[in-house]
């Protein structure tokens, strides 16, 4: 991975988030902001994504969830929930976008920014594994960027969704690269690190009786 054509995105750690509802949603936020730090020391880029919902209701998704009012109940554009994590805080020079899709990349800026900075390589983590990670992991994918994903820095509502979700990835992502996020730290300073690659496609074939089994072979790195 060259250091120079690499960004750090991080999907939709706002404050609304899943704080209550996302599981071990603080160890995300704590590995994110040390993932963060090394990446600035790096003087990579950071990129933020923020999920947002109209408060007019102009442009929701097929049955989002509305209020009376036919306002969104979630990602309401016109709360401070939408902001980023105060843990996390962007600084002056990190870059933040708005998207009103799961996807990182529909209808967004997005892939302009990345090829602006030339960027060929992502590091990703956040919210939701199963939703708008997955998606923005898979349009990342179609557009040609090499993913290195932080496994340890995503999150969903289960358990068992978020492995899932992981494990679909590393079954059909062919160049994903998988790591906890302290050993992409070390990646970064040139020390030596664990990280899982996938060798075939479809190589982690799981079943609902075999779920943690599989996924624990995550951790068998190359």
């Amino acid at each position: 991975m060259e250091k120079k054509k690499t960004a750090l995105l991080l999907i939709d750690l706002q404050k609304e988030g899943g704080t209550s509802s996302v599981v071990g949603m603080n160890d995300i936020i704590e590995n994110a902001k040390h993932l963060i730090s090394a990446c600035r020391h790096q003087e990579i880029p950071i990129i933020y994504t923020r999920h947002i919902s109209r408060g007019d209701g102009i442009g929701l998704a097929n049955k989002e969830p509305v209020n009376e009012e036919g306002e969104p109940i979630y990602y309401h554009s016109a709360k401070e929930a939408i902001e980023i994590r105060d843990e996390i805080k962007p600084q002056k020079n990190d870059i933040i976008i708005d998207k009103y899709r799961y996807s990182g990349f529909h209808e967004s800026s997005l892939d302009l920014i990345l090829k602006s900075l030339d960027i060929k390589h992502l590091i990703i983590g956040g919210v939701l594994t199963d939703c708008c990670v997955f998606a923005t992991i898979l349009d990342a994918y179609h557009r040609n960027y090499q993913v290195n994903l932080a496994k340890d820095m995503c999150g969903t509502t289960t358990l068992g969704a978020h492995m899932s979700a992981i494990l679909m990835m590393a079954n059909w992502i062919y160049d994903l690269k998988i790591y906890d996020s302290d050993q992409i730290g070390k990646m970064l300073s040139d020390q030596k690190h664990h990280v899982w690659e996938a060798q075939s496609p479809d190589q982690l074939q799981f079943s609902p009786d075999n779920l943690i089994e599989i996924y624990a072979k995550l951790n068998d790195f190359v």
